[in-house]
């Protein structure tokens, strides 16, 4: 069920970075947000759909990981699209939070991946 979740997540934020990125191609004024928030959920959708692949290999860490990512991009690319679109911010320090939130999920998965390593990659790391 987690790996499905992860993999709805990958399909809407590549469907959003694209959108995005057209949007910051094609729209005058300052596209910096639009453009960060696009590249942000373009870089963390196959990220997802690789963790949905791997998931059965720390499923705990993992489960982590992906969720610290999917909340992350929502923050950190939704406090920017919502700028550049209204001015102003989701609330206080959302795009700050969800760069921390990027940082453990990537943080995360280096631990799962090094933790299976450690184990012979065949055993779960739970």
């Amino acid at each position: 069920m987690l790996s499905g979740l992860f993999i709805v997540f990958a399909g809407l934020f590549g469907a959003a970075g694209v959108a995005g990125a057209a949007l910051a191609a094609h729209v005058a004024g300052d596209d910096r947000f639009v453009a960060i928030a696009a590249s942000m959920a373009l870089i963390h959708a196959p990220a997802l759909l690789g963790l949905a692949a791997v998931l059965s290999r720390a499923p705990r860490l993992l489960g982590l990981s992906g969720a610290a990512l999917i909340v992350g991009v929502v923050l950190f690319s939704g406090d920017l699209a919502t700028r550049a679109a209204t001015g102003a911010s989701l609330f206080a320090n959302a795009a700050p939070t969800g760069g921390t939130m990027l940082i453990a999920g990537w943080l995360l998965t280096a631990v799962a991946g090094a933790l299976t390593a450690l184990r012979g990659g065949g055993e779960a790391v739970r």
